[in-house]
């Protein structure tokens, strides 16, 4: 099978793009010629973002719960497209940490609609633009919590499993044609959202603050944006069907096939393991 089009300098559309990998995408692709159209609901991060680059933009504060603005986006995306559609990253994501005991429904609800409804809502929107041309490629993030299920994150795996499920169904749809449906699985990217999380208390009884648990998640990240933007973009330029984004990403998908019951304590005794320093990135 032939490689697909280079999505390089062609125009592309990333949600998300306030801040994280999707400020990174739009960095790198605007750098490298693409035109690109943004969207986040925050709207001064989203400015932030379009500020820093120099090549064409279009910007647009969007809730990606909305499914009738996203719709709406799409239609505005396409009168404003100067070529036709290379990729669209649908990268908007928040995070939860609770028990499954504790959990609050409405925090449930909120992350799903965003984490999972956001990746549908923007691939229904985006998918006929792309079908009408005859290519492109719908790029969904769902992250190594959509390989293993980790304590604490039930509401974040089960949005992320459904990420990953929902595109690779569309992935076989699209079998023979020239649109491709693309999954990422990042590991720890040193990204805002574990501060931007909603933590009622620490899970774990052990009193954490929202701020130490934070800081202890940065701590053990090991992929900058910039660096996960670029895996990113290599793996969509390569035609891979699934894009594992850090060391840890590999961890996670060697232990989802090799012990798929008994992971997480292997990955509890890896991370008491001490850290070379110049892993850290």
């Amino acid at each position: 099978m032939s490689r697909p089009r280079s999505i390089t300098g062609r125009p592309v559309v990333i949600t998300g793009a306030a801040s994280g990998i999707g400020r990174a995408l739009a960095t790198r692709l605007s750098r490298l010629g693409a035109p690109v159209a943004l969207a986040d609901v925050d709207e001064d991060g989203l400015k932030a973002t379009a500020a820093a680059l120099h090549g064409r933009v279009l910007t647009r504060v969007l809730d990606v719960r909305d499914a009738a603005d996203q719709l709406r986006f799409a239609d505005e995306v396409r009168e404003w497209l100067p070529a036709p559609l290379a990729a669209v990253f649908n990268n908007a994501g928040v995070a939860v940490t609770s028990s499954v005991l504790d959990a609050v429904p409405e925090d449930d609800d909120w992350l799903h609609d965003i984490n999972f409804r956001g990746v549908v809502h923007g691939t229904r929107a985006f998918l006929p633009i792309l079908a009408e041309q005859g290519e492109g490629a719908i790029v969904n993030t769902s992250s190594v919590f959509g390989l293993l299920g980790m304590p604490y994150q039930s509401a974040y795996c089960a949005a992320k499993f459904a990420v990953r499920g929902f595109t690779e169904s569309l992935r076989q749809e699209l079998a023979g044609s020239a649109v491709r449906a693309i999954t990422v699985h990042p590991g720890g990217i040193t990204t805002n959202i574990a501060r931007n999380a909603r933590v009622r208390r620490d899970p774990t009884g052990l009193g954490r603050s929202r701020e130490e648990m934070a800081a202890q998640f940065e701590a053990m990240t090991m992929t900058s944006p910039d660096k996960a933007a670029a895996i990113i973009h290599t793996g969509v330029d390569r035609g891979k069907a699934r894009i594992l984004v850090g060391p840890d990403a590999y961890l996670f998908d060697a232990l989802a096939r090799v012990t798929p019951t008994h992971y997480n304590a292997v990955l509890t005794r890896l991370l008491k393991r001490p850290r070379r320093t110049e892993a850290v990135r």
